[in-house]
């Protein structure tokens, strides 16, 4: 452990900063005011919340680094949106962020850039999706499993590693054929699990705790 915490590039740069800027100005864009309000008069939400915080960071710890700056790992971003929304999900997952930028990366400055890239613009997207779901499709349980959960989640592993890998194409040296044959290869690889441990949970929380759920009802999704 100590060795790990020596082995931390506590260096930043300008980029760094102005990333780090770019976060800060997103989530007080998005802040969930009405959602911190009734967090902080319930307790039992308050250790919910915690729980899922840990479980999100656990999961991502689940990581196998490929090369420098290619680091792949599971997302389960959209179980998270459905849960607490897209706004009180970003901020949630601001801590796996840091963790996983200090204790992976070992530069914890990349956690701004991350932090954009690996959770605000995927859960941004995956909530516009899920939106124009809930307007166009039929509202039954089967839709919200598949389409809400199930593909949205194939869909943030897209969104993220696309926007990763052109992020590394113009700061580093790697070409995109290099990109191409060893990052972005790996879509159809994470993508299937990750929609399917989305696509389980969110079917468990339906049959077992619908109300854990952020804005689903079976009165919208089990009519007669």
């Amino acid at each position: 452990m100590i060795q790990r915490i020596s082995e931390i590039d506590w260096s930043y740069s300008q980029g760094q900063l102005l990333s780090i800027a770019g976060l800060l100005f997103w989530l007080w864009l998005i802040w969930p005011t009405d959602e911190f309000k009734v967090l902080v008069k319930d307790k039992q939400k308050q250790t919910q919340v915690l729980i899922a915080a840990i479980a999100l960071n656990s999961l991502w710890l689940i990581n196998a680094s490929l090369v420098q700056g290619i680091h792949v790992h599971f997302l389960g971003l959209v179980v998270l949106m459905l849960m607490y929304g897209w706004r009180m999900a970003t901020v949630i997952a601001i801590l796996p962020v840091l963790f996983f930028s200090t204790f992976i990366f070992k530069q914890p400055f990349e956690f701004g850039i991350y932090g954009l890239l690996a959770i605000a613009l995927p859960l941004f997207l995956c909530f516009t999706v899920y939106s124009q779901i809930f307007k166009y499709l039929p509202h039954h349980f089967l839709v919200y499993i598949f389409c809400g959960a199930f593909i949205n989640a194939f869909l943030s592993i897209v969104f993220h590693i696309i926007s990763w890998a052109t992020w590394l194409w113009l700061t580093t040296d790697y070409d995109w054929a290099f990109l191409s044959d060893n990052y972005l290869l790996l879509i159809p690889l994470l993508g299937f699990p990750e929609a399917l441990l989305n696509g389980m949970s969110v079917t468990l929380l339906v049959v077992y705790r619908p109300q854990w759920l952020y804005d689903y009802s079976d009165k919208t999704y089990f009519k007669d």
